[in-house]
This record gives C-alpha cells, sequence and structure tokens, in this order.
C-alpha cells in the first residue's frame, strides 16, 4: 500500500494523538472505531500501525500492518489488513503475515478495504467468512482463540513462508523499518 500525504492532521481514535492524514488513514481509524464501538474491542486491545520484520538474506525487510487485537494475556489474535483493490487477492499475503507475526503464528486475519472483508484462518490458509460481517466481536473472537495452542514455525518453514511474503509485499530493494514505512503500489 502506498500511503500518500493528504497535507493534513487527523485525531487517532486510539490514542488520541494528531496524526498525518494519509490516503489510508481514515480506513484505519474507520475499522478502529467499528471494532471499539460496535463489536466490543477494548481500545486498549487495538494497536496501530505495527511493523512485521522479517530477513531475506540476512537484510531486514519490514511490513506495516494496519491493526493488531490483542488478547487479555497480551498475545496477539487477529490482525487487520487494508487493501486496495480486489480485497480478495490478498488473501495468501494475509495469511503469510499472520504466520510470520511476531508473538504468532496469529490465529486469525481480516482483510478489508472498509466496504468488503475476508476473515482468514491464518495457520490452515482457508476463507472463513466474507463480507463486512464477517468481522467477530471481540468476545466471539476469545472463544474462537481459546484453545489455541502457539507453535513457532520451524525455521526451514519460516524461511519458506518470508520469501513468499516477500514477494506478495513488493519490495523491491531495501529494507524499511521506520514509522513512515510504505510499500511500492501494487502493480
Amino acid at each position: 500500500m502506498h500511503e500518500t500525504s493528504m497535507g493534513g492532521t487527523l485525531r487517532d481514535y486510539l490514542s488520541g494523538e494528531e496524526i498525518e492524514e494519509t490516503t489510508y488513514e481514515e480506513f484505519r481509524q474507520a475499522l478502529a472505531k467499528l471494532l471499539v464501538e460496535e463489536l466490543g474491542y477494548p481500545k486498549d486491545s487495538l494497536k496501530a500501525k505495527i511493523d512485521l520484520c522479517f530477513e531475506i538474506d540476512g537484510e531486514e525487510m519490514c511490513r506495516t500492518i494496519d491493526l493488531v487485537v490483542y488478547d487479555k494475556k497480551g498475545l496477539p489474535v487477529l490482525m487487520v489488513l487494508f487493501c486496495a483493490g480486489d480485497v480478495g487477492s490478498y488473501e495468501r499475503e494475509a495469511v503469510c503475515a499472520g504466520k510470520l507475526f511476531q508473538d504468532g503464528p496469529v490465529p486469525y486475519v481480516v482483510i478489508s478495504d472498509s466496504m468488503d472483508a475476508f476473515l482468514l484462518d491464518a495457520i490452515s490458509g482457508k476463507t472463513l467468512a466474507h463480507g463486512i460481517k464477517s468481522v467477530p466481536s471481540y468476545e466471539d473472537l476469545l472463544k474462537m482463540t481459546a484453545d489455541y495452542k502457539r507453535e513457532p514455525l520451524p525455521a526451514e518453514r519460516r524461511a519458506k513462508i518470508e520469501r513468499i511474503f516477500y514477494t506478495y509485499t513488493g519490495f523491491l530493494q531495501g529494507t524499511c523499518c521506520s514509522e513512515s514505512c510504505s510499500l511500492p503500489p501494487k502493480k
């Protein structure tokens, strides 16, 4: 996702801080508000713009994850990725992200363009539900993850998934691990 500054600022729904208004920030804000106000997510269970970092040929690469939801123990249980265009075309990339996320794998991933959404099982790679109503309530998410056992990926499997994720994220060269990280536009 390539974010373009719109020259203004807006108030971050989760932190209350003034942040730069970008082409995708309004979508992040709307979804955070939906999760909290309509689906019962505690504000402190959500973190925005978290870097998922991985290594390719000795170089650290990072992709910013739009929203990560944590359970009451502080473990990630849901990732939310925004995408422009055909939401369904981001399924494999999102599943890879869920498998690679720190303290993960994260069991569930939502991909959305704010009008449509897919709920994915990041472990099996299956689409569980489609449509904006597919995003579970916080209570349902906690039930869905109550018996989830986190098992780190074996190193060889992780390396293979990192390569696949690297391809999906569109990195051409260099590293990207800062607050202002933005990926090249999808072609």
